[in-house]
């Protein structure tokens, strides 16, 4: 059974400019937070390089960057999926995010599903020791937040 991790919320975007900014701007709308971090740095700026086998990054302003994993689907206005993982991963520890935008009368549905964290045993870092149940529910209100912040720069940035 996988672990995951499921959230939506519908923002007033045609289903490609909703995908544009999820993907073009996510440095400016994704927030860092202390509990789940990439790496041990500071936050950097995030960043998705387009098209599948891009890259999802954070970067740094002295040049660095950490790949947090690769883009799997690339579907402009549907899907975008991607894998994802933290520094203190060990080989085969890998969770993937799958989002999928969906035309809803004059909006558009954006859902978030993160799975794949049965991979990561719970005393890892990355968990916090959190029982399961514990790390998902808490993992799960920062996606929320996050897609707040998406959808307030969905605002700010106008719509199609």
């Amino acid at each position: 059974m996988s672990s995951q991790i499921l959230v939506a919320i519908r923002v007033r975007a045609t289903p490609e400019r909703a995908f544009e900014v999820f993907t073009s701007e996510v440095g400016l709308w994704w927030r860092p937070n202390r509990l789940f971090r990439f790496t041990h740095r500071s936050p950097g700026v995030l960043a998705f390089e387009p098209g599948v086998g891009g890259r999802f990054l954070e970067q740094w302003p002295d040049g660095a960057n950490f790949e947090i994993g690769h883009i799997t689907a690339w579907e402009p206005g549907v899907r975008l999926a991607f894998t994802w993982r933290r520094e203190a991963f060990a080989p085969g520890q890998m969770t993937n995010v799958e989002v999928r935008f969906e035309p809803v009368e004059t909006e558009t549905r954006v859902t978030v599903v993160h799975h794949g964290w049965e991979t990561v045993p719970p005393e890892h870092v990355a968990r916090h020791s959190f029982p399961d149940r514990v790390f998902l529910h808490r993992h799960g209100e920062w996606w929320q937040a996050l897609l707040s912040a998406y959808k307030a720069s969905l605002s700010h940035f106008g719509q199609s």
